[in-house]
Protein backbone atom coordinates (compact mmCIF):
# COMPACT_ATOMS: atom_id res chain seq x y z
CA UNK A 1 0.00 0.00 0.00
CA UNK A 2 1.31 3.64 -0.93
CA UNK A 3 -0.13 6.64 0.97
CA UNK A 4 0.34 10.15 -0.28
CA UNK A 5 -0.39 13.69 1.04
CA UNK A 6 -1.96 14.99 -2.21
CA UNK A 7 -2.98 18.88 -1.54
CA UNK A 8 -3.15 18.21 2.11
CA UNK A 9 -5.79 15.64 1.85
CA UNK A 10 -4.77 11.83 2.39
CA UNK A 11 -4.80 9.54 -0.72
CA UNK A 12 -4.09 6.32 -1.42
CA UNK A 13 -1.70 5.60 -4.60
CA UNK A 14 -2.45 3.54 -7.25
CA UNK A 15 -1.21 2.68 -10.46
CA UNK A 16 -4.17 4.25 -12.24
CA UNK A 17 -4.56 7.41 -10.07
CA UNK A 18 -5.53 7.98 -6.54
CA UNK A 19 -8.38 7.70 -4.09
CA UNK A 20 -9.39 10.18 -1.60
CA UNK A 21 -9.22 8.26 1.76
CA UNK A 22 -12.27 10.50 3.47
CA UNK A 23 -14.79 10.59 0.60
CA UNK A 24 -14.07 6.82 0.32
CA UNK A 25 -14.81 5.88 3.67
CA UNK A 26 -17.21 8.18 3.72
CA UNK A 27 -16.00 10.12 6.52
CA UNK A 28 -14.85 7.68 8.61
CA UNK A 29 -11.32 8.24 8.32
CA UNK A 30 -10.16 11.65 8.47
CA UNK A 31 -8.58 13.91 5.05
CA UNK A 32 -5.57 15.36 7.68
CA UNK A 33 -2.50 12.92 6.42
CA UNK A 34 -1.44 13.01 9.98
CA UNK A 35 -4.61 11.64 11.60
CA UNK A 36 -4.77 8.61 10.36
CA UNK A 37 -1.56 7.26 12.30
CA UNK A 38 -3.41 7.08 15.13
CA UNK A 39 -6.02 4.38 13.78
CA UNK A 40 -3.25 2.78 11.80
CA UNK A 41 -4.29 -1.25 11.80
CA UNK A 42 -7.76 -0.12 11.54
CA UNK A 43 -6.95 1.76 8.46
CA UNK A 44 -4.74 -0.59 6.69
CA UNK A 45 -7.43 -3.17 7.74
CA UNK A 46 -9.88 -1.04 5.57
CA UNK A 47 -7.97 -0.18 2.36
CA UNK A 48 -7.69 -3.77 1.79
CA UNK A 49 -11.86 -4.09 1.80
CA UNK A 50 -13.23 -4.05 -2.02
CA UNK A 51 -14.78 -0.98 -1.15
CA UNK A 52 -11.73 0.86 -0.90
CA UNK A 53 -9.68 -0.70 -3.70
CA UNK A 54 -12.83 0.07 -6.52
CA UNK A 55 -13.35 3.51 -5.15
CA UNK A 56 -13.31 6.20 -7.62
CA UNK A 57 -9.49 7.40 -8.81
CA UNK A 58 -8.20 10.66 -9.61
CA UNK A 59 -5.45 11.90 -11.23
CA UNK A 60 -2.46 12.17 -9.12
CA UNK A 61 -1.15 15.57 -10.11
CA UNK A 62 2.40 15.01 -8.62
CA UNK A 63 3.82 18.69 -8.12
CA UNK A 64 0.76 18.90 -5.66
CA UNK A 65 2.29 16.54 -3.31
CA UNK A 66 3.26 17.54 0.31
CA UNK A 67 5.36 15.81 3.01
CA UNK A 68 3.26 12.34 3.45
CA UNK A 69 3.66 12.46 7.20
CA UNK A 70 3.14 15.95 7.88
CA UNK A 71 3.02 16.85 11.66
CA UNK A 72 5.56 13.95 13.20
CA UNK A 73 5.12 14.95 17.27
CA UNK A 74 8.76 13.78 17.23
CA UNK A 75 11.51 13.56 14.47
CA UNK A 76 14.92 11.32 14.83
CA UNK A 77 18.10 10.78 12.68
CA UNK A 78 20.90 8.54 13.09
CA UNK A 79 24.53 9.71 12.12
CA UNK A 80 27.40 8.21 11.25
CA UNK A 81 25.28 5.13 10.28
CA UNK A 82 27.62 3.69 6.86
CA UNK A 83 30.86 2.89 7.18
CA UNK A 84 32.00 4.64 4.17
CA UNK A 85 30.42 7.65 5.63
CA UNK A 86 32.20 7.20 8.90
CA UNK A 87 35.56 7.10 6.37
CA UNK A 88 35.13 9.78 4.71
CA UNK A 89 34.16 11.87 7.78
CA UNK A 90 37.59 10.46 9.41
CA UNK A 91 35.62 9.40 12.77
CA UNK A 92 35.36 6.52 14.40
CA UNK A 93 32.21 3.77 13.91
CA UNK A 94 29.85 4.26 17.38
CA UNK A 95 29.34 1.33 19.26
CA UNK A 96 25.78 2.49 19.15
CA UNK A 97 23.34 4.65 17.11
CA UNK A 98 24.43 7.94 17.42
CA UNK A 99 21.25 9.76 17.43
CA UNK A 100 20.18 13.57 17.31
CA UNK A 101 16.85 15.33 16.14
CA UNK A 102 15.21 17.47 13.60
CA UNK A 103 12.76 19.60 14.41
CA UNK A 104 9.08 19.29 12.81
CA UNK A 105 8.82 22.60 11.28
CA UNK A 106 11.85 21.57 9.27
CA UNK A 107 10.06 19.53 7.13
CA UNK A 108 9.09 19.91 3.31
CA UNK A 109 7.44 18.15 0.79
CA UNK A 110 9.13 16.35 -2.64
CA UNK A 111 8.86 19.17 -5.15
CA UNK A 112 9.47 22.19 -2.58
CA UNK A 113 11.84 24.89 -2.47
CA UNK A 114 14.19 25.32 -0.24
CA UNK A 115 16.10 28.62 0.66
CA UNK A 116 19.46 28.33 1.62
CA UNK A 117 20.52 30.22 5.01
CA UNK A 118 24.53 30.03 4.04
CA UNK A 119 26.45 28.82 1.33
CA UNK A 120 27.84 26.07 3.52
CA UNK A 121 24.76 23.67 2.78
CA UNK A 122 24.90 19.70 2.44
CA UNK A 123 23.16 17.05 1.14
CA UNK A 124 22.45 13.92 2.56
CA UNK A 125 19.94 11.45 0.97
CA UNK A 126 18.05 8.97 3.73
CA UNK A 127 15.92 6.39 3.94
CA UNK A 128 13.34 7.47 6.59
CA UNK A 129 10.89 5.04 8.36
CA UNK A 130 7.49 6.42 9.94
CA UNK A 131 6.35 4.40 13.12
CA UNK A 132 2.88 3.19 12.79
CA UNK A 133 1.98 1.96 16.33
CA UNK A 134 3.73 2.94 19.55
CA UNK A 135 7.32 1.15 20.05
CA UNK A 136 8.83 1.08 23.61
CA UNK A 137 11.24 -0.59 25.10
CA UNK A 138 10.67 -3.23 21.77
CA UNK A 139 13.30 -5.84 20.54
CA UNK A 140 15.17 -5.39 17.44
CA UNK A 141 13.53 -8.73 16.36
CA UNK A 142 10.10 -7.21 16.86
CA UNK A 143 10.64 -3.26 15.69
CA UNK A 144 9.05 -4.08 11.93
CA UNK A 145 6.20 -5.11 13.89
CA UNK A 146 5.95 -1.04 14.44
CA UNK A 147 7.00 0.44 11.35
CA UNK A 148 3.79 2.06 9.13
CA UNK A 149 6.17 2.74 5.94
CA UNK A 150 8.70 3.95 4.83
CA UNK A 151 9.57 6.95 2.87
CA UNK A 152 12.89 9.26 1.32
CA UNK A 153 14.21 12.22 2.99
CA UNK A 154 16.94 14.52 2.66
CA UNK A 155 18.72 15.43 6.03
CA UNK A 156 20.16 18.78 4.61
CA UNK A 157 22.42 20.40 6.76
CA UNK A 158 24.42 23.47 7.37
CA UNK A 159 27.84 22.51 8.51
CA UNK A 160 28.97 25.36 10.16
CA UNK A 161 26.24 25.50 12.94
CA UNK A 162 25.95 21.79 12.83
CA UNK A 163 29.90 21.43 13.86
CA UNK A 164 30.80 24.71 15.46
CA UNK A 165 31.85 23.70 19.16
CA UNK A 166 32.54 23.41 21.68
CA UNK A 167 29.44 21.55 21.47
CA UNK A 168 28.03 20.31 18.23
CA UNK A 169 24.33 21.91 17.25
CA UNK A 170 23.31 19.06 15.56
CA UNK A 171 19.64 19.82 15.65
CA UNK A 172 19.82 23.10 15.18
CA UNK A 173 22.42 23.01 11.70
CA UNK A 174 19.89 20.52 10.54
CA UNK A 175 16.31 22.53 11.44
CA UNK A 176 16.51 25.24 9.38
CA UNK A 177 12.66 25.31 6.90
CA UNK A 178 13.00 22.74 4.36
CA UNK A 179 15.84 21.15 5.50
CA UNK A 180 13.55 17.82 5.51
CA UNK A 181 12.16 17.47 2.52
CA UNK A 182 10.25 13.90 2.49
CA UNK A 183 8.19 11.85 -0.18
CA UNK A 184 6.75 11.51 -2.44
CA UNK A 185 4.91 8.60 -0.87
CA UNK A 186 4.61 6.76 1.68
CA UNK A 187 5.34 3.01 0.76
CA UNK A 188 3.97 -0.11 3.47
CA UNK A 189 7.37 -2.71 3.92
CA UNK A 190 5.12 -5.67 2.65
CA UNK A 191 5.72 -3.89 -1.04
CA UNK A 192 8.98 -4.23 -0.53
CA UNK A 193 10.78 -8.02 -1.50
CA UNK A 194 13.46 -7.00 1.42
CA UNK A 195 12.74 -3.54 2.80
CA UNK A 196 16.19 -3.99 4.71
CA UNK A 197 18.32 -3.67 1.33
CA UNK A 198 16.88 -0.63 -0.99
CA UNK A 199 18.93 1.31 -3.45
CA UNK A 200 19.08 5.28 -3.03
CA UNK A 201 21.29 8.02 -3.93
CA UNK A 202 21.59 11.76 -5.12
CA UNK A 203 22.57 14.33 -7.51
CA UNK A 204 22.65 18.24 -7.51
CA UNK A 205 22.27 19.66 -11.21
CA UNK A 206 22.56 16.04 -12.82
CA UNK A 207 25.64 14.93 -11.06
CA UNK A 208 25.37 12.09 -9.13
CA UNK A 209 26.82 12.73 -5.63
CA UNK A 210 25.58 9.94 -3.47
CA UNK A 211 24.80 6.04 -4.38
CA UNK A 212 24.50 3.40 -2.21
CA UNK A 213 22.05 0.51 -0.76
CA UNK A 214 20.16 0.68 2.84
CA UNK A 215 21.70 -2.75 2.77
CA UNK A 216 25.25 -1.24 4.01
CA UNK A 217 23.83 0.59 7.49
CA UNK A 218 26.18 -0.42 10.44
CA UNK A 219 22.95 -0.24 12.43
CA UNK A 220 19.90 -1.45 10.37
CA UNK A 221 16.40 -0.27 10.91
CA UNK A 222 15.03 -2.63 13.23
CA UNK A 223 18.40 -1.59 15.40
CA UNK A 224 17.56 2.06 15.18
CA UNK A 225 14.55 1.20 16.68
CA UNK A 226 15.32 -1.05 19.80
CA UNK A 227 18.16 1.39 20.74
CA UNK A 228 15.58 4.66 20.34
CA UNK A 229 12.63 2.59 22.13
CA UNK A 230 14.58 1.78 25.19
CA UNK A 231 14.67 5.41 26.08
CA UNK A 232 12.06 7.49 24.21
CA UNK A 233 8.24 6.14 23.44
CA UNK A 234 8.55 5.89 20.11
CA UNK A 235 4.34 7.85 18.59
CA UNK A 236 2.32 6.78 15.53
CA UNK A 237 3.49 9.09 13.07
CA UNK A 238 7.02 9.71 13.75
CA UNK A 239 9.71 9.89 11.77
CA UNK A 240 13.23 8.22 11.68
CA UNK A 241 16.07 9.18 9.66
CA UNK A 242 18.30 6.02 9.58
CA UNK A 243 21.32 7.52 7.81
CA UNK A 244 23.47 8.64 4.97
CA UNK A 245 26.06 6.81 2.98
CA UNK A 246 29.20 8.83 1.70
CA UNK A 247 29.24 10.97 -1.03
CA UNK A 248 28.60 14.29 1.33
CA UNK A 249 29.73 18.16 -0.12
CA UNK A 250 32.06 18.70 3.47
CA UNK A 251 34.07 15.70 3.01
CA UNK A 252 34.73 16.12 -0.85
CA UNK A 253 38.29 18.01 -1.84
CA UNK A 254 37.58 20.68 -2.63
CA UNK A 255 34.35 21.02 -0.29
CA UNK A 256 31.55 21.77 -2.55
CA UNK A 257 27.75 22.90 -1.15
CA UNK A 258 24.48 23.87 -2.56
CA UNK A 259 23.72 27.01 -4.17
CA UNK A 260 20.87 29.22 -5.17
CA UNK A 261 19.34 27.89 -8.52
CA UNK A 262 20.50 24.52 -8.63
CA UNK A 263 18.25 21.56 -8.00
CA UNK A 264 19.02 18.87 -5.92
CA UNK A 265 17.36 14.90 -7.00
CA UNK A 266 17.33 12.55 -4.64
CA UNK A 267 15.47 9.34 -5.08
CA UNK A 268 15.32 5.11 -3.36
CA UNK A 269 14.38 2.57 -5.55
CA UNK A 270 10.57 1.21 -5.10
CA UNK A 271 9.69 4.49 -3.14
CA UNK A 272 10.13 7.39 -5.89
CA UNK A 273 11.96 11.12 -5.82
CA UNK A 274 12.70 14.20 -4.51
CA UNK A 275 13.01 17.26 -6.59
CA UNK A 276 13.71 20.26 -4.19
CA UNK A 277 14.73 23.56 -6.30
CA UNK A 278 17.56 25.31 -4.07
CA UNK A 279 16.89 29.44 -3.88
CA UNK A 280 19.01 32.43 -2.08
CA UNK A 281 17.56 32.41 1.50
CA UNK A 282 17.56 35.87 4.46
CA UNK A 283 21.41 36.28 5.24
CA UNK A 284 22.46 33.91 2.25
CA UNK A 285 26.00 33.86 1.77
CA UNK A 286 26.87 34.84 5.52
CA UNK A 287 24.15 33.73 7.14
CA UNK A 288 24.11 31.95 11.16
CA UNK A 289 27.05 30.84 12.53
CA UNK A 290 29.55 32.95 9.77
Amino acid sequence: MRTANLGNRLVLVHEDGVVDVEKASDGRFPSDPQGVFDRWEEFTAWARTPAARGAERLPLEERRLGAPVPRPRQVFAVALNYADHIEESALDTPARPAVFTKYPTSLAGPYDTVELPSATVDWEVELVAVIGVRAHRVRAEDAWKHVAGLTLGQDLSERRIQLQGPAPQFALGKSFPGFSPTGPVMVTPDEFADPDDLALGCAVDGETMQESRTGRMVFPLAEQIAWLSAVCPLLPGDLVFTGTPAGVGGARTPRRFLAPGEELHSWIDGIGALRNRLVTGPGYPDGPGA
